[in-house]
């Protein structure tokens, strides 16, 4: 049969098949859609396109499957590997591109990191917040340290430290991904049981940020001294020292003995200043005393030479008519008492140097005092 025939039998057909199918959907309810189809020229070529199809979902497929871009975050950079061999130059925070299944770019973390020595009731509840370990922290039991003595001594200690970033690709090549357990953690615990297995337990708290600072100092050293300097360090805190049982109840004897120590010595002292401020007390009373005697006896001595002085100047002015003179005015006075009582009696002295004295005798009293 010629494909003509064909054909239009064919489309004959098809247009029975969806008028009764058509039909069969109108009686139960159904309504064919409106839908026009593209109009797609009659020169496009399907082989073409379903090729450029199958590639670009190809490649979009791959992408999906290798992902070969990495996306760098601020504190971070990236170490990219070719064919297992690192190169020497870390990716810088951005988008970076890399080769699938030739190259490998792995990113560490280059921000401010913790290690925490501490005793096991806080490594309990550290355990509970799952975030501080993806913060950079790290937990980890007390240094364990013998003193002199050779008694257990347990130190709690914080590092602060972070990973070198200009040199990240040669440490993580020597080191691996742990570094930090290989290179900070080992020196911190050596440096810690060196220093202080210098002292005994009763001197370690008193001697406290002098252990610190060697501490400190040691840690530091021994970091740098690392090839490549992979590690910096930032801070070194000593927080705690956990003496045993025994050599806390020891410490706190000699503490109270020492205390008590310096209160007799201060009672003692304060005896002593209240004796001597008393002893002060006493001459300087004593001194005062001696002050105002002297001072009143030298007065007495200015007054008296003052009076002698002054008699001697009246004596100087004294001569045998003023004697006269004043001999003759008291004898008048004496002549006028007499002119009115003429009972009185008068006592002349001999020379006429003291005035003459008389006594009324009409007083009974003063005449038996005369007669006695």
């Amino acid at each position: 049969m010629p494909a003509d025939l064909n054909d239009y039998f064919n489309k004959k057909r098809n247009t029975n098949n969806s008028s009764n199918n058509e039909s069969s959907n109108e009686e139960k309810g159904f309504k064919k859609p409106n839908f026009k189809g593209p109009n797609i020229p009659n020169n496009f070529n399907f082989g073409k396109f379903g090729a450029l199809v199958y590639v670009v979902i190809a490649i979009v497929a791959v992408i999906a499957l290798t992902q070969p871009f990495v996306v760098i975050n601020s504190g971070e950079v990236g170490i990219k590997s070719t064919a297992g061999k690192y190169e020497p130059s870390p990716l810088q925070p951005g988008f970076h591109f890399f080769v699938p299944f030739i190259q490998k770019v792995a990113i560490v973390d280059t921000r401010v990191r913790l290690i925490n020595y501490t005793s096991g009731e806080d490594m309990g509840e550290a355990q509970k917040y799952s975030t501080q370990a993806q913060a950079g922290i790290i937990r980890k039991n007390s240094i364990s340290v013998l003193d002199a003595r050779n008694l257990p001594v347990s130190i709690d200690i914080t590092v602060q430290y972070r990973l070198n970033p200009e040199n990240a690709p040669q440490t993580i090549a020597a080191w691996g991904f742990s570094w930090e357990s290989k290179i900070v953690d080992p020196v911190v615990r050596d440096v810690v049981r060196s220093i202080a297995g210098k002292y005994t337990a009763e001197e370690l708290p008193t001697k406290r940020n002098e252990i610190a600072t060697a501490i400190d100092d040691g840690i530091r050293k021994d970091i740098d001294a690392q090839p490549n300097k992979p590690v910096e360090l930032l801070t070194v805190q000593l927080r705690e020292i956990i003496l045993p049982e025994k050599v806390k109840e020891q410490i706190e004897r000699v503490q109270i003995a020492k205390q008590e120590a310096e209160r007799t010595k201060y009672e003692v002292e304060r005896a002593n200043q209240e004796a001597l401020k008393k002893a002060a007390l006493a001459e300087g009373t004593a001194k005062a005393a001696i002050i105002e005697a002297q001072g009143r006896a030298d007065a007495a001595k200015i007054e008296a030479d003052a009076q002698a002085y002054a008699n001697r100047e009246v004596a100087k002015s004294l001569d045998t008519n003023l004697l006269n003179l004043k001999q003759i005015e008291t004898q008048g006075k004496f002549n006028e008492a007499l002119r009115e009582n003429k009972d009185a009696k008068i006592f002349l002295t001999p020379g006429g140097a003291v005035p003459n004295i008389w006594v009324d005798t009409k007083d009974k009293a003063k005449q038996s005092a005369i007669g006695q």
